[in-house]
């Protein structure tokens, strides 16, 4: 990836800092890379919304936008050709063939290959558990499927579009195998997003087998959609994903922040009891404010109609405070619509919301260049004297953030007296990305606006 640096200083200046040593803690955004592999940055796209057009050629047109901004993982949501009945994009005629509106098979190839020369994988989403109902297979294999007593294939979880595969016919199993296979030898897929993991009919064994036998294809990584550390998913732990959704945590944000003042001690509690419960679990995690499914189903729900005035500091929780952060398509514009994917209704990339844009592009690029930012390295809350405002600090990184409905002026006890770059400031990112050298101490006053927040280095 390239880099530049993005500064608040004159022409003259950048240039000179950019022929030295930037020096630790100094911002650059944009064109950055992680530090690490814990340190990455997932973008979620479907391809028929990313672009006016709907296609892999258009899509593969603005992979230097996604490079731009920093995505290291590009997850596309189904590709495959669609049943009629919903038009779902989890409802796959063809597990080895492409949706005709968005390209072909080479177009994919080429797609990919473009976005490994801009360093970035490739996760295709996997829907192992079921098909359309007009899958082919119906007729020519109807024992690839699941049936009921009275031998009627079976529509999981009441979606009536599509029909649920069995995996106790080893001759499936081996149909799936040899397609996920395919991806990743014909196409050059990195991993897979894994739909529905929580399915009862498909064994954890399975999983095992065919997660290690590909990891030692191609170190191919695999993610589960679920949260492991749910009581009813604790099977999965065994099943050898390397992450699954941080998904109770999302929905406690989203039902306790929605746009009300409120004390920091709620959010600071549901943050504890998200890192114990992550404690418990093998795999690493995604941390996620917005995804397809909360962006569109159950009527629609954009950042703002989640989470009001509060979606901006949640976002900086988001990069902050534990694990791989996601972005949806369109979510660092400030999430301007819903969008229907079985429609896929496009992105509408002139809707900009420029203070959660460039708070975006420099938490994106904080989060590639600390290390003690990486998955599940430790964090520290810090005491402080407004009962709205949360601080915590990771590393040299402290995050300050005011929950409330006005403005405060408050201490925080722990800070380690240091200079400090200043990464974010909710007063001015508005206008435009910056850092400012301030100097911190545990007794000195720190100003927020409403919903106001602040990120600092220390140098």
């Amino acid at each position: 990836m390239k880099r530049h640096i993005y500064t608040l200083l004159t022409l003259v200046a950048a240039l000179l800092l950019a022929a030295c040593d930037p020096g630790k803690g100094k911002l650059k955004v944009d064109n950055t890379e992680p530090v690490s592999p814990d340190n990455r940055v997932i973008y979620q796209l479907n391809i028929g919304a990313f672009t006016s057009q709907g296609t892999f050629n258009a899509a593969q047109q603005r992979l230097g936008y996604l490079d731009t901004l920093g995505a290291d993982i590009l997850w596309l949501m189904p590709i495959y050709p669609r049943g009629d009945m919903k038009h779902s994009p989890y409802a796959s005629m063809d597990f080895k063939q492409v949706n005709p509106s968005y390209g072909t098979v080479d177009d994919v190839k080429a797609f990919v290959a473009r976005a490994h020369e801009l360093g970035m994988k490739v996760w295709l989403d996997w829907v192992p558990n079921h098909v359309a109902n007009e899958n082919p297979w119906v007729e020519s294999h109807p024992d690839y499927f699941t049936s009921d007593k009275n031998g009627k294939m079976i529509h999981p979880m009441g979606w009536m579009d599509v029909v649920e595969l069995n995996y106790k016919n080893p001759a499936l199993v081996e149909e799936m195998n040899n397609t996920l296979k395919f991806w990743i030898s014909e196409v050059g897929i990195d991993g897979f997003r894994c739909d529905y993991v929580s399915s009862p009919t498909i064994p954890v064994k399975y999983w095992q087998d065919i997660i290690q036998e590909l990891k030692k294809m191609k170190g191919t990584e695999f993610m589960s959609e679920t949260d492991i550390t749910d009581p009813n998913n604790q099977r999965i732990d065994s099943c050898g994903f390397d992450y699954d959704y941080a998904w109770n945590f999302q929905g406690r944000l989203a039902y306790q922040f929605s746009g009300k003042g409120t004390v920091a001690d709620s959010l600071k509690a549901i943050c504890e009891k998200f890192l114990d419960d992550s404690k418990l679990i093998r795999n690493k995690r995604m941390v996620y404010l917005t995804n397809h499914d909360q962006n569109y189903n159950d009527g629609g729900h954009t950042l703002k109609d989640f989470y009001g005035d509060n979606r901006y500091a949640l976002t900086v929780l988001e990069f902050t405070l534990y694990g791989m952060p996601l972005i949806y398509q369109g979510q660092e514009i400030g999430d301007p619509d819903t969008l229907n994917y079985f429609t896929d209704a496009k992105v509408q990339w002139d809707k900009v919301d420029t203070k959660m844009k460039n708070t975006v592009r420099t938490l994106v690029a904080l989060h590639h260049s600390q290390p003690a930012l990486a998955a599940d390295s430790p964090v520290e809350f810090l005491s402080t004297t407004h009962q709205s405002v949360l601080a915590y600090r990771r590393g040299p990184v402290v995050v300050v953030m005011n929950l409330g409905l006005d403005q405060i002026s408050a201490k925080v006890q722990g800070i380690e007296k240091a200079s400090y770059s200043q990464w974010l400031n909710s007063n001015t990112i508005g206008q435009g990305i910056g850092s400012k050298k301030v100097k911190l101490e545990e007794q000195q006053p720190i100003t927020l606006e409403a919903k106001g927040y602040a990120v600092f280095v220390k140098e």
